[in-house]
C-alpha cells in the first residue's frame, strides 16, 4: 500500500464497455488458456507482457514462458517493461498470473483488470490454488478483479466457487479455475464489468511454498501428506538420497502411533503400491522418482531398491 505521506495517484480508471484493444500480461502455463480465448474471441491483443526468458536443462538454453511462448506462436508482440502496456493504445489490460504487483503509476493510465484464482479475500498472494489445496478447503473460486496499488486487494467485479475435488492436483484444479475465470473476464468483456464490490471477509495471505514445505514429515496424518504430493514436487529420503513423490493418496484412518511394527515412514508393498505409515492412516505410493532418475510406478522402484523389512523412509 502507499503510504499516506508518500505520492498520491488518481484512481484507476474503469474498464470501458466495449473494450477490444487489450493489452495481456502473465507467464506461467496456466494464463494460455485465457491469451488462447481472447484471440479465438476476435479481440485485438496489441502486446503480450511476460517475465524474462530463463535458462533450463543441462545446456542452460533460454527458454520463454508459457504465455510468451504462444504469443510468438501467435505472432503478438512481447515484452519484459509492463510500462509498454500504456503506450500501445490499449484499451483494457488483463492480467492472469503475472507475478509481479503493477506500479501505481501505471495503474492510473489504464485500466487493468485480474483473474485471481481464490475467493478473495481469502488467499491473496502469490500461491493461492497451493495454498487451497494445502489446508485442504472444500471449494475455492476465481474472482475478476479491479487492481489497486495493494496486493490483491482491489474490489470484485465477478466471482464464481469450484469445488476442490479428493483427487485434485495443484495442476488439475489450477485448470478448472482457468477455465471458469476465463469464461468470467469473457463475460464481462461482452455484458460490461459493472460496478465492483468491495471484498468482505477475513484476509488470509498466500505466500508462496518453500521448498521445505514439500519436505514429507511422516509423523503428520496421511490425509496432510497427500495434499502435499498434490502440489508436486513432494519429496522424501530414502538411503540419504531423496526420493520425489509424484502420486500418492491416503488410505484408511488408522496408522503408526503405538506401534513400533508400523513406526512413520515404515513400508510396505501392496501389489503394484507401496504403503507408508504416517501419524494416522497410510500413504500409498503409486509414481516415484529416485533422485538422478526417471519417474517410475512405486512397485518398479521398489523391485530396484529392494527395501529391508523394517526400513523406513525419510530416516
Amino acid at each position: 500500500m502507499i503510504d499516506e505521506e508518500g505520492p498520491q495517484f488518481p484512481a484507476p480508471p474503469v474498464p470501458l464497455a466495449g473494450a477490444r484493444r487489450l493489452v495481456f500480461m502473465g507467464s506461467p502455463e496456466v494464463a494460455v488458456g485465457t491469451l488462447r480465448a481472447l484471440v479465438d474471441t476476435g479481440f485485438e491483443v496489441v502486446l503480450v507482457v511476460s517475465r524474462a526468458d530463463r535458462r533450463r536443462g543441462r545446456g542452460g538454453q533460454l527458454s520463454p514462458s508459457p504465455v510468451k511462448a504462444l504469443a510468438l506462436e501467435l505472432g503478438l508482440p512481447t515484452s519484459e517493461d509492463a510500462y509498454q502496456a500504456a503506450r500501445v493504445g490499449a484499451e483494457l489490460a488483463v492480467v492472469v498470473a503475472y507475478g509481479r504487483l503493477i506500479k501505481p503509476d501505471l495503474l492510473a493510465q489504464l485500466p487493468f483488470v485480474n483473474l485471481h484464482f481464490s475467493l478473495l479475500p481469502r488467499w491473496r498472494g502469490a500461491a493461492p490454488v497451493e495454498r487451497a489445496l494445502l489446508a485442504g478447503d472444500e471449494r475455492t473460486g476465481v474472482c475478476v478483479m479491479a487492481m489497486d496499488e495493494g496486493l490483491d486487494t482491489g474490489p470484485v467485479y465477478r466471482r464464481a466457487e469450484v469445488v476442490i475435488e479428493a483427487a485434485d492436483t495443484v495442476t488439475s484444479l489450477g485448470s478448472r479455475l482457468a477455465a471458469r475465470g476465463t469464461a468470467l473476464l469473457l463475460a464481462c468483456l461482452a455484458e460490461g464489468f459493472g460496478s465492483p464490490q468491495p471484498q468482505q471477509g477475513e484476509a488470509v495471505y498466500a505466500a508462496k511454498i518453500d521448498p521445505a514445505e514439500l519436505r514429507l514429515d511422516w509423523q503428520r496424518p496421511a490425509q496432510s501428506l497427500a495434499r502435499t504430493v498434490a502440489l508436486g514436487r513432494a519429496w522424501t529420503t530414502f538411503r540419504s538420497k531423496r526420493l520425489l513423490v509424484h502420486d500418492a493418496v491416503a488410505v484408511g484412518d488408522e496408522g503408526a502411533a503405538g506401534d513400533p511394527s508400523t513406526e512413520p515412514g515404515t513400508m510396505m508393498r501392496v501389489a503394484e503400491a507401496v504403503r507408508v505409515a504416517t501419524g494416522q492412516g497410510w500413504l500409498e505410493l503409486r509414481q516415484l522418482q529416485p533422485e538422478g532418475r526417471a519417474r517410475q510406478g512405486a512397485a518398479a522402484w521398489c523391485n530396484g531398491s529392494r527395501p529391508t523389512p523394517g526400513e523406513r523412509l525419510g530416516a
